[in-house]
């Protein structure tokens, strides 16, 4: 079971357990759930019900989709006889993203206001929780959202993607989201508390990711994996096309800015000298993180280790 940690204890007495939960979270899972982290239950009942509301609205284009067609033409060869594989490079998902600085739907007409809200009280949460990082690895105090800006410089990119992925007749043909690595930041996502389908790959074994009502799931992507030296490792992940249930997903990025330089934090990085744990030998290069995103864009559904190697070599 993915670890289900109680953030509000970070303020009492269990405050050390917590954060040594959260490091495990960190260093054995790269995912995990928070409940009692501060946004209002009623808050997101609002984000449930503006995001269902605008799938509605965006349903008859996601039947008239690419994947809809596809899955139905696979369908129909079937049934006449021919053996037919699984659909390559296709996601059973509808999504849009939100960013400041792009527009966003105007229906539902109370989208807007609750999604602003919303997203406001995310960026808060995932400054708490890089804020948190930091103390477990040994940084200071906002080491990674410096790191994210650049030392300032820049703003750091924060983004929320609104997903669906409808029920599907044939979900052995099709995947919902094809696994993969994230390759920003912090991943802060409010997924379905009644539909699963996410799964993370763990030890060789694909594990469910547990629907837990009003639970924020946290995850790392690749940066956080750079920073932290490999403490830290970015984790594959999928989501599964499922026959009953529209399930719904709202995940939101903390990246950093495509112009900041991103590298293993100094104090992470032993010297030939140097012995002493938690530092090792610096195992990723340093990179500028838009080049970084040239290449994932193009290998985003690959293995990760060959987009270091190509970000080293520019």
């Amino acid at each position: 079971m993915i670890p289900v940690i109680d953030f509000s204890r970070l303020h009492g007495d269990e405050r050390v357990q917590t954060l040594a939960e959260i490091a495990n979270g960190c260093e054995e899972w790269g995912f995990f759930q928070l409940v009692n982290h501060g946004i209002p239950e009623e808050l997101l009942e609002r984000v449930k019900k503006v995001c269902s509301e605008s799938y509605q609205l965006r349903e008859e284009g996601f039947n008239a989709s690419n994947p809809v067609r596809l899955l139905n033409e696979l369908v129909d060869r079937e049934s006449e006889g021919e053996a037919v594989k699984k659909l390559k490079d296709v996601d059973w998902e509808d999504v849009f993203v939100l960013q400041d600085d792009k527009p966003w739907p105007s229906n539902p007409p109370a989208f807007r206001e609750t999604m602003k809200e919303y997203r406001e009280e995310l960026r808060k949460l995932a400054e708490k929780v890089m804020e948190v990082m930091d103390e477990n690895l040994g940084l200071e105090k906002g080491y990674i959202k410096k790191a994210f800006s650049g030392n300032g410089q820049h703003e750091a990119f924060f983004g929320t993607k609104v997903s669906h992925y409808p029920p599907c007749s044939r979900p052995d043909l099709v995947d919902g989201l094809r696994s993969h690595t994230d390759a920003g930041g912090v991943i802060l996502l409010f997924q379905d508390d009644q539909v699963g389908g996410l799964q993370i790959l763990k030890d060789g074994e694909w594990l469910d990711v547990q629907p837990v009502k009003g639970s924020i799931v946290i995850n790392t992507g690749d940066q956080i994996e750079v920073l932290s030296n490999g403490r830290y490792k970015s984790t594959w992940h999928r989501v599964l096309a499922t026959r009953r249930g529209n399930r719904r997903s709202v995940a939101s990025f903390y990246n950093p800015s495509l112009k900041a330089t991103i590298a293993p934090a100094a104090e992470l990085v032993a010297s030939h000298t140097q012995v002493a744990a938690p530092a090792a030998p610096s195992s990723y290069p340093k990179f500028v993180f838009g080049d970084y995103m040239d290449v994932y864009v193009k290998q985003k559904f690959q293995a990760k280790e060959p987009r270091f190697e190509a970000v080293a070599a520019m």
